[in-house]
């Protein structure tokens, strides 16, 4: 019941957009939704959509065209900018281009809403910088200049200046976008870690992968507006395929993903079990085939999982084969 209770993000018939000339730009109808203590909230949406636009407008640096964003109960209209800077951190696709200015400087910049009118920095902020450098692995470059870092350094540095902030709400767009494979999986997790200790961690992505298989709860920004709810409630209702136009993907339910649509080619039975027969199965389908229950005229046997080979059966006839990109390769030549 308490965590029922702990919502700490709200969005009231919101509408985002922009104001000129006396005219406004409405990107969308209003959108109502919310977050509580402790959550990782996915917002996910097609380019163009609003999304950075909306977390703009959550976090106070673009006026919204209506309606009401709610923190802790109360309207950010309510706060100044040292009490919003108190409560939430953003961190936006920009990257920081900054000359003579060192990591450790700019993550120190992040402990000014705790400081006093001096500015000073005292030995909690000390220990709170170097804790946030250390969790985003840049304890190693702490004296590197921003300017001689890579894009994904630099989007670490931003992620350590929000982290050494210390703010309930922490608001990301597209906080991976400039990172390795490795580097990314490390935010995901430190991004998991914060929202179990406490923090609610709103950010936007187009990784379906992370929205489906890390997030608490998704905002899915649509033409029509908002929904929101568990990634597994917005599957299970097709939600999701609103994403895509025509018949561009499909949702495989057993394992979560989506699978672009093409051309079906045939059915082949594969023979074997284990990891093998899955990555298998993986490669069969993404070359166009779909799985057959029962025994084709062509079909794949796995002769040995520990040594990794296979088997293409034809007519009684057998060709042995040393690897899954070789098996789809003769697979795609017997289709020609």
């Amino acid at each position: 019941m308490d965590k029922i209770d702990s919502k700490i993000l709200s969005v009231e018939s919101l509408k985002i957009g922009y104001a000129g000339g006396g005219q406004q730009k409405i990107l969308l109808p209003p959108l109502t939704a919310s977050a509580i203590k402790g959550e990782l909230v996915a917002i996910v949406g097609r380019n163009g959509i609003g999304k950075s636009t909306l977390l703009r407008t959550i976090i106070g640096l673009q006026p919204s065209c209506g309606g009401k964003v709610m923190i802790g109960g109360k309207d950010i209209s309510e706060y100044s900018r040292l009490e919003m800077a108190r409560e939430t951190g953003y961190i936006s696709t920009e990257l920081v281009m900054v000359r003579n200015m060192r990591v450790a400087d700019l993550v120190a910049l992040g402990r000014f809403p705790h400081t006093n009118w001096t500015g000073k920095i005292t030995a909690d902020d000390r220990e709170a910088i170097n804790r946030a450098v250390e969790k985003v692995g840049m304890s190693g470059l702490r004296n590197r200049f921003i300017s001689e870092l890579s894009d994904g350094e630099r989007q670490r540095v931003m992620i350590a200046r929000v982290l050494a902030q210390d703010t309930k709400i922490v608001i990301m767009d597209e906080p991976t976008a400039f990172l390795d494979i490795s580097s990314r999986f490390e935010i995901e997790l430190l991004m998991q870690e914060l929202a179990e200790n406490g923090k609610t961690i709103l950010f936007s992505t187009h990784d379906l992968n992370i929205a489906l298989n890390r997030s608490h709860k998704v905002w899915l920004i649509l033409e029509t507006g908002l929904l929101e709810g568990a990634p597994e409630d917005l599957m299970l209702s097709g939600s999701f395929d609103q994403l895509f136009t025509g018949k561009l993907a499909t949702f495989n339910f057993e394992n979560g993903s989506y699978l672009f649509t093409q051309e079906n080619k045939g059915k082949i039975y594969i023979e074997g079990y284990g990891n093998l027969r899955y990555w298998t199965e993986k490669a069969v389908k993404r070359a166009g085939y779909s799985v057959s229950e029962t025994k084709t005229p062509v079909y794949v046997q796995i002769a040995s999982e520990t040594q990794k080979k296979w088997l293409l059966i034809s007519g009684g006839v057998s060709a042995e084969i040393n690897s899954i990109y070789d098996l789809v390769n003769l697979l795609e030549r017997r289709s020609e």
